[in-house]
């Protein structure tokens, strides 16, 4: 082969060369496309191989001029001389530029930041508005003014204390709560690449080396309820007021249904002939349909609410107890303040799922999964939940009624006899 010259090209050459590679000696070469394009390649040995390193454009904005790419090359060869990998380096170099820019990237996301991303990226696929709410207050309230504005990959255990020990002792479930959030968070943010390392946020050996139980700090606070003997009482006190919200409470008790679900009811869900009302899984705490058996006493309200049911609502969609404003249903303030006025505002309206569940395990004898099923709760193991495919709507029906027998009556004897169950 004939000994390549060095700098064999010219300026002309470069801007006139037809498609091919043409040397210009020193490892430098420009390669001409057959689209017209244009590029310098510097061309060395490494280990036997050759390998090629592209040097930029030969023409064209930004354009490397035949003399700067012959001073790259030969500070090139001089590096390969050395015995040094001009494309391990470049390519060292651009992983640690890569590196420092993602750095500085994540040092841009905050934990709010972060928890806003997550938040918005999670919060559409939880049913209750509710809960929604309370992620974001919580987080604002008791964790951004703690670490809100500082990197989430910086985030530790100082941090995590600072918003929880305040709260620890005077609010342990808020307290709890706002630990799993933070550990949420931060294990978001962990998969996004955001930080590294174990979770400052986490309870099992970590948090709870460090503070008590929520539960051993104060005992939780349940719904107050009425006592089931005081039922009958309530219940004749609460017919003689007249208003939606008298006659949702007396739904919420006869039906022992969550005041969401009462509240959001629509016509559509009820079936008269049949005697009972679905629930739709949306408004559901287990995410499931859930059928309620109605009472003769349940029904008997729904028939005088039915009479007040807009006369163009062909489809059921109304509300069966619609509140001041159009297309809104009765807020859950308006059966609070209605016992208020009843002189029972140590009660809660949530806590007559309580009186419901008092009264069957001490005025029945109703096997325990009846009486959960009637309130909605999850039952048993999951083997125990896959034998039983059934909701036991006829015993739960029985059920129903006698417990809307029970809160007709204005007295209670003191030696009650057990309702027994018919099998």
């Amino acid at each position: 082969m004939p000994k390549l010259i060095a700098n064999a090209l010219t300026v002309a050459f470069v801007k006139n060369a037809k498609p091919g590679r043409y040397a210009d000696g020193g490892g430098l070469l420009l390669l001409v496309k057959n689209s017209g394009k244009r590029s310098w390649v510097f061309r060395y040995k490494r280990a036997g191989r050759e390998r090629d390193m592209g040097l930029g454009g030969a023409a064209g904005p930004g354009a490397v001029t035949l003399a700067n790419a012959r001073e790259r090359a030969a500070e090139l060869k001089a590096m390969v001389r050395a015995g040094r990998d001009p494309l391990a380096e470049r390519d060292a170099c651009d992983a640690q530029r890569a590196a420092e820019a993602h750095a500085e990237a994540i040092q841009a996301i905050t934990f709010e930041r972060a928890a806003n991303l997550y938040l918005d990226a999670n919060e559409h696929a939880w049913r209750n508005l509710k809960h929604r709410a309370q992620w974001r207050s919580t987080l604002q309230t008791y964790a951004f003014p703690h670490m809100g504005d500082l990197p989430v990959a910086e985030i530790g255990t100082a941090h995590v204390m600072a918003a929880l020990e305040p709260i620890w002792a005077t609010k342990p479930e808020t307290a709890s709560r706002v630990r799993g959030r933070i550990e949420t968070i931060l294990d978001y943010a962990k998969a996004r690449e955001w930080r590294s390392g174990e979770n400052p946020a986490r309870w099992r050996g970590h948090v709870a080396n460090m503070l008590p139980k929520p539960g051993k700090v104060m005992r939780v606070k349940h719904h107050a309820a009425l006592p089931w003997t005081e039922i009958g009482a309530f219940m004749a006190d609460l017919r003689t007021r007249d208003a939606t919200a008298a006659r949702a409470l007396e739904f919420v008790v006869l039906t022992a249904a969550r005041t969401g679900e009462v509240l959001g009811a629509r016509w559509n869900e009820i079936d008269l002939n049949a005697a009972w009302w679905i629930v739709p899984a949306s408004r559901m705490k287990a995410g499931r349909d859930h059928r309620v058996p109605l009472s003769p006493a349940a029904l008997q309200i729904l028939q005088e609410l039915n009479k007040l049911r807009p006369e163009d609502d062909v489809t059921g969609t109304s509300l069966i107890f619609p509140g001041q404003r159009s297309g809104r249903p009765l807020s859950q303030m308006s059966m609070a303040m209605l016992l208020r006025r009843m002189g029972r505002g140590n009660i809660t309206v949530h806590g007559f799922r309580s009186t419901f569940r008092d009264w069957c395990a001490e005025a029945t004898s109703y096997p325990h999964e009846v009486a959960e099923m009637a309130l909605a709760h999850t039952i048993g193991s999951k083997v125990e939940a896959a034998y039983r495919r059934g909701d036991m709507i006829e015993q739960r029906r029985r059920l129903m009624d006698d417990w809307a027998v029970f809160c007709a009556r204005s007295e209670v004897a003191n030696n009650i006899s057990p309702i027994r169950a018919i099998p």
